[in-house]
Formats: C-alpha cells, sequence, structure tokens
C-alpha cells in the first residue's frame, strides 16, 4: 500500500523538545529496547521529507488531486507516486508522478526517485533560470543528441518550457547517477519507470521514462468526454527504441511463450529481459542502449480538459485510456475516483487472466478544474440523462412488465448502469454495495495485450545462470 504522511516525534515522555540528535533517531520502547526509526533513504518509511507541506505520496487525496495504490500478487509492491502542489513555492504549480519499480529492490529505487526528483528538480529549474536563452537551447540539444533522442518542437511554445525541459532533463541524468552511487540500494538490476506531470497554470509538460502513461480527459466538440494519450509506451519493440539498442549491441526479441512482450537481452546472454526501453537504474543494460533520458511534451490546456490520469502498466495491461477516464468520470467523488480505477483494473486481472498474478497499480488523478464548475457540470449532466432518457413499459404475454430504453445518450454514466444489462445476478442484487469494479464484463472475443495463465514481469533476472564458471563464482554475487 501507499505511504502516508507522518511525523516524527521529537519530544520526550514529559512533553518537552529535545535537540538530540540520538533521540530523532533513536527511540526507547517501554520494554526498555532501543528501536531505531526506518530509513526512507534505503527502503523505509519515515524521512523529514514526509513531513513537507502540500506533499502526498500515500492514499488519500486533496483539492486538486487523489491517489490510491494497490499491491498485487507477485509480492512487495513496487509501485511508488507523489503529488507537490505549490511546487517550487508557486501556487499555480503542482508535481505529479507515478513510478514503477521492478527487480529484487524495485521498490526502494522507485522511492528514492519518487522523494528525491522532486528536490533535484528545484535545484536545477533554479539554475537554468539563472542562464540565458542561448545557453538553455544549446544544453538541451546538447543532452538530447547525446543521448540519441533529439526532437525538433514544432508548436510555439512559451518562456517557460525549454528552461523546465533543460531542468527535467539534468535531473533525471544526476537522479541516475546518484542512483549508481548509492550506498545501500542495489540498482544493477533493479530499476523504475517514471512519468511526471508539471502543471503551471495553464501550460503542462510531461516527462516519461518507460512504460507507464498519463492520460488527458477532455471533452470534443459535441460536450462528449474523450481520452488523449499524453504520453507513449516506450517499449523495446518500438522502431526508434529498438534501433538504438541494438546499435549499441544489445538486443530485443520477445520469448516463444509471450511473443507480444518484447525485452531488452545483453548481446551474448539471454538476460536480464527487461520490457521497457528506458529506466531509471538497471545498469548491467545501461552500456548497450538502455537510458533514462525521458521524452518530453508540451501541451496548453483550455477550458475544455477535464482530469489528467497517471497510472502504472498494471492498469494500463487490462483497462483502455477511455475505459480509465470513465470510470473517474463515473466516480461518486473525487475523493474516490483513484481507488475506483484501481478497483476495476484489479478486478478486470481478475476476470481476463483468472489463472495469472494481478500486478501493482498506483493511479493519480490530477483535476484540472475547481470544485465548484465540477458539480455545476455533474449537475447539468445527470439533469440532461434524466431529461432525455425516457421508460416505456409494454405488457407481455404473461402480464409481466418490461422496461424498453426509448433513447439513449452519450453522456458519461456510472459503470453499474452501463453495464447493468451483461451483470451477472449475483452482482444485481449487491449493486448498492459493490464498487465500480465488481460489475465489469468482459467479451469472449475480446484480444488484449496480455497472455492468460502467464505473469508478465518487467525483468527476468537470469544473468548468473549464464555467465561462465569463472564469472558465475563470485563477481556477480555483489549485485544479487
Amino acid at each position: 500500500m501507499g505511504l502516508c504522511s507522518s511525523k516524527i516525534n521529537k519530544t520526550t515522555r514529559n512533553g518537552t523538545e529535545t535537540t538530540s540528535a540520538a533521540t530523532t533517531t533513536v527511540e526507547r520502547q517501554g520494554s526498555g529496547r532501543l528501536r531505531r526509526e526506518k530509513d526512507l533513504i534505503s527502503g523505509g518509511e519515515i524521512n523529514e521529507a514526509e513531513q513537507l507541506v502540500g506533499r502526498l505520496v500515500g492514499n488519500g487525496s486533496s483539492e486538486l488531486a487523489c491517489l490510491y495504490t494497490q499491491q498485487g500478487s507477485k509480492g512487495t509492491n513496487q509501485d511508488a507516486m507523489l503529488v507537490w502542489e505549490n511546487f517550487c513555492s508557486r501556487s499555480d504549480t503542482v508535481l505529479c508522478g507515478v513510478f514503477d519499480g521492478h527487480g529484487p529492490f524495485g521498490h526502494m529505487v522507485a522511492k528514492r526517485v519518487r522523494d528525491m526528483l522532486p528536490f533535484t528538480l528545484s535545484t536545477q529549474l533554479k539554475k537554468t533560470l539563472g542562464m540565458d536563452s542561448t545557453s538553455v537551447i544549446n544544453s538541451a540539444t546538447c543532452i538530447d543528441e547525446e543521448q540519441w533522442c533529439e526532437k525538433e518542437d514544432k508548436l510555439p511554445l512559451p518562456e517557460m518550457y525549454l528552461p523546465l525541459k533543460r531542468a527535467l532533463l539534468k535531473t533525471c541524468q544526476q537522479m541516475d547517477k546518484e542512483l549508481k552511487m548509492h550506498p545501500t540500494i542495489n540498482c544493477f538490476c533493479s530499476g523504475t519507470t517514471s512519468v511526471t506531470v508539471i502543471k503551471q497554470g495553464k501550460h503542462l509538460v510531461v516527462g516519461n521514462i518507460g512504460d507507464s502513461r498519463a492520460v488527458l480527459a477532455t471533452r470534443d466538440d459535441d460536450n462528449a468526454l474523450i481520452a488523449v494519450q499524453l504520453t507513449i509506451d516506450l517499449k523495446p519493440d518500438l522502431p526508434s527504441e529498438s534501433a538504438r539498442i541494438q546499435k549499441c549491441k544489445g538486443r530485443v526479441f520477445a520469448l516463444q511463450d509471450e511473443p507480444e512482450v518484447a525485452r531488452v537481452w545483453l548481446p551474448n546472454s539471454d538476460s536480464p529481459g527487461l520490457a521497457m526501453a528506458r529506466a531509471f537504474g538497471d545498469f548491467c543494460l545501461k552500456d548497450y542502449g538502455l537510458i533514462s533520458v525521458p521524452d518530453i511534451n508540451y501541451r496548453r490546456l483550455t477550458e475544455r480538459d477535464q482530469f489528467i490520469i497517471l497510472a502504472t502498466d498494471g492498469v494500463w495491461d487490462v483497462l483502455s485510456n477511455k475505459e480509465a477516464v470513465d470510470i473517474v468520470a463515473s466516480a461518486p467523488s473525487r475523493n474516490t475516483a483513484a481507488r475506483a480505477l484501481v478497483c476495476t483494473a484489479v478486478r478486470a486481472w481478475r476476470l481476463k487472466y483468472p489463472t495469472s498474478k494481478n500486478d501493482d497499480c498506483a493511479v493519480v488523478c490530477l483535476f484540472l478544474e475547481d470544485s465548484a464548475s465540477m458539480e455545476v457540470l455533474e449537475t447539468v449532466v445527470h439533469s440532461r440523462k434524466e431529461s432525455i432518457e425516457s421508460v416505456n413499459i409494454t405488457s407481455s404475454k404473461d402480464g409481466e412488465k418490461k422496461e424498453e430504453a426509448l433513447a439513449e445518450t452519450d453522456e458519461i454514466v456510472p459503470v453499474l448502469e452501463r453495464k447493468e444489462a451483461k451483470t451477472t445476478e449475483s452482482c444485481r442484487t449487491e449493486s448498492k454495495k459493490t464498487t465500480l469494479a465488481e460489475c465489469i464484463s468482459v467479451k469472449d472475443d475480446e484480444e488484449w495485450s496480455a497472455l492468460e495463465g502467464l505473469t508478465r514481469v518487467n525483468s527476468l533476472l537470469s544473468i548468473p545462470r549464464f555467465f561462465s564458471g569463472e564469472l558465475r563464482s563470485g563477481s556477480w554475487r555483489k549485485w544479487l
């Protein structure tokens, strides 16, 4: 489960404040034993960063966003998430992110990136703002060319974009160096994805590393809610990603029993089989085409834009963009939107792949309109729905009554109502007490990217088995 903010107790039994460093890190239990607080940097739960105002890292919500994560059935929850309001002391700026760890120490890597990326980004942004515009452009281009991911910006961009882009590029570069030198987190065969969103007024900057995803819910000309994908899933089989990996002597191919999941392999051994083309950590592949450079995009928000969904691949493996948008839009309240989406994804895993272990799921929902506007919009939607729909009650031969809907609407309605005709009898009787996830239906002829009966893991980690006898004897043990 996600982490909740907590205060470090720095008081003695009589309530007076102590300045002793030992008291802040070591507490005495009633039995007289000494208990050390967990350290978040090394994978624990408590850190000074947990106390920062406007920062959410666990299940919860605020006026602008809601967060929820749930552990899958594979083991430790390796997903992490972040919402930081008033970022960089700006009232119009919000930083959001989700991080999907993988490997033996993936949960530590994900939490480390979640905790340190905002501070590093803030520092780099201050440095960038002190540079002239020419230096900013040249520096950003240099980083892109160095990592073979140069991208031309075709749309007219605001002044804030290039400094923020450079700061984000430098931040990810610094994060990877810090992870490589970290004394307690082993990142040789462990890493994490990252998708971050920085919203500053009407400006939106999205940085993506790996296969987590950001989706925008907006309205079209007919006022219908549609889903717009803001990121590209950076899988190894993408032409640009595959070309870079092969140029660095890495290999890209899928296993025979899961042909739809392309993986990255070392040149001379069938390991580690990473299912993404970019990631923090995973230094065993950094010389063979794996990079930690984010794919950065800009979008200007309009009045039609409603909310943004950030989620790890545990959600997107079983739900489409439109389904996720509909679930969030039909949630009872903003506070429960992220939880409704996670619950639906977990239920979809059980129904679509009953013999598979479901993946960890983490969701961040960032709402772009204030609460008053959303309440007015929901009232209009429900009133329009009631006025458009009409029911004709006819008598059948046996005297029973049937209800036939004479008109349908394109407005977003709760999942329980939209799927009512396909739900089971048990789900109908308990519909008032169940969540949105418990009445989702599955079409028999529908195809999915994952494979039933298999647990898709992001890294197979079979390096020792394929090493030579000399290497297998001892050199690899320091990494595993």
